[in-house]
């Protein structure tokens, strides 16, 4: 895979995109030192202590004056934390710990945002999007800034807000990303504003970026345990991450470079068996330089413009006139190497209007809102074929059925039309499911 190695230490924004990590870390840390330097990490515990796991974090914060804020127990075990800087390296040494990692800043991938659920044929599927009538019966996390918990279009029934954990049923999103990215995965079959890929479906909104659309390492991890803790018990298998940071896949589910994001999904997708959909970032580039889209557990999306719903090509500019019908959207991300070709898919990423907080609805673009498209499709297909499967299954299954399509039905940049040195991945395609 291009760029497996040390993981970058970056900041993380929405695919639609977080703000700098400087006041996102939840959990009440106070009392910081001012005679010295202090830096903010995530500590990763050895197995060993796993059973020890509070006593070895009060030791810690004896003993190197560590201040404690997450404590993860699922997902991974361990807690985040303010800690000197000159006691980093002895926290390192202490048999106890496995890593110390810096607490990366992450963002919302956000950045403009289609209309796309008529164009990957979620009307012709098992939801019949858009007749009026129906509900789907499965359910979604959607790890981002939250969700609108008033949206009479959102059928929002639970969460965790990793942003404030004084306040963990305050999931409400107070940037508007989440509740986007929510409509376009579940917006009830009820004629009003829009409808969803899976109309109805039971949210779990994982709030980890706040009002500025940006959160850190600590807030993803956080989301990511709870989800690891609850899947089963809530029925959730499909799960949706529109953001993104810097950093690469060591291609040992960051066990060699010490990242604890990819060391908890790994968890939530091979222990919990959650499908994890993510956005390919917005930058024009190799997706391998950007976290979670290069690992390669996940889903990973990137964007596609469509303006009418319908192959051909075309159709007018609906609101992004530097972007053409049917042809990859021009500020998305990419696979280069095989490794990451083999978990990349295309969805519908410009100008797709969906669910805007306090009601109606409002148009972005972005790889961001592609993502939903595709985490509504797993979804679906879990309801259905895909019943059973684990999460590699349900992702081999998606690119598959996607590229059984007829070439007529994809877009100029996909496998039949490739652009090169650029994988987009073939459109995901709903009508089957």
């Amino acid at each position: 895979m291009v760029g497996r190695g040390r993981v970058a230490r970056p900041a993380y924004r929405l695919a639609a995109v977080f703000a700098a990590a400087g006041a996102l870390l939840a959990g009440g840390l106070t009392g910081a030192r001012a005679a010295e330097p202090e830096g903010r990490y995530i500590v990763v515990l050895d197995d060993s202590a796993r059973g020890r796991a509070d006593s070895v974090e009060q030791m810690h914060g004896r003993n190197h004056g560590v201040r404690v804020g997450f404590r993860y127990r699922h997902a991974l075990v361990g807690y985040s934390a303010v800690v000197p800087e000159s006691q980093v390296a002895a926290l390192r040494a202490d048999p106890n710990v496995k890593a110390v990692a810096p607490d990366r800043p992450v963002h919302a991938t956000q950045q403009v945002l289609p209309t796309g659920v008529d164009r990957i044929q979620g009307d012709a599927s098992s939801a019949l999007s858009g007749n009026g009538t129906g509900a789907v019966d499965t359910a979604v996390a959607i790890i981002d800034t939250g969700i609108d918990t008033g949206h009479r279009d959102l059928n929002v029934v639970g969460g965790i807000n990793c942003m404030n954990l004084s306040r963990p049923d305050d999931y409400r999103d107070n940037n508007g990303h989440g509740t986007h990215v929510a409509g376009t995965v579940a917006a009830r079959d009820n004629g009003d504003d829009v409808v969803g890929v899976v109309p109805g479906a039971r949210l779990y909104a994982v709030k980890v970026l706040g009002a500025s659309g940006s959160g850190s390492t600590s807030n993803i991890v956080c989301g990511l345990d709870w989800l690891a803790q609850n899947a089963a018990r809530l029925g959730i298998r499909a799960a949706n991450m529109s953001l993104g940071g810097d950093g690469t896949d060591d291609g040992n589910c960051g066990l060699t470079n010490d990242d604890p994001e990819h060391q908890a999904i790994c968890r939530v997708v091979n222990d919990a068996g959650v499908t994890l959909v993510v956005a390919a970032g917005n930058s024009t580039d190799d997706l391998a330089n950007h976290t979670p889209a290069a690992f390669d557990e996940v889903l990973t999306v990137t964007a596609a413009a469509d303006f009418d719903g319908r192959p051909g090509g075309g159709a007018a500019a609906t609101c992004r006139t530097s972007n053409q019908d049917d042809t990859a959207a021009n500020f998305s991300s990419f696979a280069v190497s095989a490794a990451d070709a083999a978990h990349t898919v295309a969805g519908p990423g410009v100008c797709v209007r969906s669910t805007r907080n306090h009601g109606t609805t409002v148009v972005f673009s972005g790889t961001s809102m592609a993502s939903p498209h595709v985490a509504g499709t797993a979804a679906l297909c879990l309801t259905g074929p895909c019943a059973g499967m684990t999460p590699a299954q349900v992702i081999g299954k998606l690119r598959a059925d996607a590229a059984a399509q007829p070439a007529s039905y994809g877009f100029a940049g996909d496998p039949n039309a490739p652009v090169t040195g650029r994988y987009y991945g073939h459109l995901v395609h709903a009508g089957g499911y």
